[in-house]
């Protein structure tokens, strides 16, 4: 009892040592989900405590960096949850096409799995050309990857199916090249992306925008930290603009549940009161 009291100070620590030492703000993450990735971590640093990892990343900037890797794992795949995006075009594009022009945030884009599967979905519904995307992550390993848009080729007949699922109307292997056991996806896909460095946690609203989406990100906040996303959603949306969860994600129990409208309330999509 004692040792995982113990356990539970250091960890404290450890959050409040990052937040002060390098302004990556950990502490309304959820407590559980941040305790298995620390472990996680500590298994591979090959460190028995805590203290010693707060100990070794307050006077490494690159311990750190490896110890962000594991306080922000990327788990994404292009298309996922099909019957997301099919709802997205089913029901939002029509209603994007009245805007003139685009601003699309798409908030924890990870490796940028999402960003390409949005990026290609607007590019069938004539919408890429005059679209802005950005495209925010706390990790600047996972951003540095999804500029690259490089990913792997076993991934593709996975994504190649969700595609299907998704609505697609071309043939998924047309947007990207092989090489070697790799997927190089097309360059003019991101030619309206601004990838940026921010965090829902401690940044502020940058931009007015159409649609956010923000999918399996939510889920590792607490409650407080929520709404502050929300906040930061609601204020970044326009009159009657989209905001897009993940599937384990919603507005019910929020304090903002009462400025979004359900829109498909099954695919956590919502549109601004």
């Amino acid at each position: 009892m004692h040792l995982e009291r113990d356990a539970d100070i250091e960890l404290r620590l450890l959050i409040e040592a990052i937040y002060l030492k390098y302004s990556y703000d950990f502490r309304d993450y959820s407590g559980a989900s941040v305790k298995r990735r620390v472990a996680h971590a500590l298994r591979q640093f090959e460190l028995k405590t805590i203290s010693a990892l707060q100990e070794r990343v307050l006077h490494d900037p690159s311990a750190f960096m490896q110890l962000l890797q594991f306080l922000t794992i990327p788990v994404s795949e292009m298309f996922r949850d099909p019957t997301h995006f099919l709802a997205i075009r089913e029901e939002v594009v029509p209603l994007l096409k009245t805007y003139p022009s685009l601003k699309i945030w798409i908030a924890g884009c990870s490796t940028g799995e999402e960003v390409y599967s949005m990026a290609i979905l607007l590019r069938e519904e004539g919408l890429l050309e005059r679209t802005i995307i950005y495209a925010t992550d706390i990790n600047p390993n996972s951003l540095e990857k999804a500029k690259q848009g490089i990913f792997s080729m076993e991934n593709m007949r996975g994504y190649n199916e969700n595609y299907l699922k998704a609505g697609g109307k071309r043939l998924f292997s047309e947007y990207y090249t092989a090489a070697y056991d790799y997927a190089i996806f097309d360059k003019t896909l991101r030619e309206n992306v601004t990838f940026a460095d921010h965090s829902l946690a401690t940044d502020s609203v940058f931009s007015e925008t159409q649609l956010i989406s923000c999918r399996n990100v939510l889920i590792y906040f607490n409650k407080k930290l929520q709404d502050r996303a929300f906040g930061l959603f609601h204020e970044s949306l326009c009159h009657r603009g989209f905001l897009v969860l993940g599937s384990k994600e919603t507005l019910d129990f929020s304090g903002y549940k009462g400025h979004f409208d359900p829109l498909v309330k099954l695919e956590r999509i919502y549109r601004k009161s």
